[in-house]
C-alpha cells in the first residue's frame, strides 16, 4: 500500500494557476462546462444535490467563485486511459486555520474500482505538500461502509459522533519530515 507522507507545512495554496495533479491512474482536474452534464448525478454544493443541467452549473460556478475567494479546491477526477470523468473529490473548508475538510463522490459506476482511493492520495499529498495542511478531515455518516473503509484504509482515525447521524475521521500524521505514516 502506498505511504503517506505528512510534512510540516511549508507553503500555501497560490491561486494563480488552477493545479491539476497527475497519477499514474487517474488525474485531478478543473471541472469545466462540458463535464457538467457528466456529472450531475453527483453535483452537490452544501449538501443539496443539483437536479438539472441548470442547477449543477450553477452549483460549479459557486464553486468556482469559492476557489477563487480561497475557501476551496474542487477537482474532476478523470481516468486516464479513457479521459472520462469518474468523480470529484477536493478541500471544502478550514485554510484559514490550517486544516481542510477533504470530500469525495464517485459516479456509481466507477465505485468499488480503486478511483477514489488513488484521489484521496493524490489530494492528501497535495494538502499536506503544497497547502501545506496541518490537519487533514473528512465527515461521511455511519451507514457509508465504503467511506469509512477507505478513510481507515488511508490512515484517517475516527474521532467525532456528530449531529445527524455523521462521524468525523482525521488524517493523523507523524510530527517528523522524515517518517510516513
Amino acid at each position: 500500500m502506498n505511504r503517506i507522507k505528512c510534512p510540516i507545512p511549508m507553503k500555501l495554496l497560490q491561486y494563480n494557476n488552477f493545479p491539476n495533479i497527475s497519477g499514474d491512474r487517474i488525474s485531478l482536474r478543473q471541472l469545466v462546462l462540458a463535464d457538467i452534464q457528466d456529472i450531475i448525478e453527483i453535483s452537490y454544493y452544501d449538501a443539496i444535490q443539483a437536479k438539472t443541467v441548470q442547477e449543477a452549473t450553477a452549483m460549479q460556478a459557486q464553486i468556482n467563485m469559492d476557489y477563487k475567494n480561497g475557501d476551496s479546491i474542487h477537482w474532476g477526477i478523470i481516468d486516464n486511459k479513457t479521459n472520462k470523468i469518474v468523480g470529484t473529490c477536493g478541500y471544502y473548508r478550514g485554510f484559514d486555520k490550517g486544516a481542510g475538510e477533504l470530500g469525495c463522490i464517485l459516479l456509481p459506476q466507477y465505485q468499488g474500482q480503486g478511483y477514489m482511493s488513488a484521489a484521496m492520495l493524490l489530494a492528501i499529498q497535495f494538502g499536506l505538500n503544497t497547502i501545506g495542511l496541518k490537519r487533514i478531515w473528512a465527515v461521511t455518516t455511519r451507514q457509508n461502509s465504503a467511506a469509512i473503509k477507505l478513510l481507515e484504509r488511508l490512515n484517517f482515525t475516527k474521532i467525532a459522533d456528530l449531529d445527524e447521524d455523521e462521524i468525523e475521521y482525521e488524517l493523523k500524521c507523524l510530527k517528523s519530515n522524515s517518517r510516513t505514516i
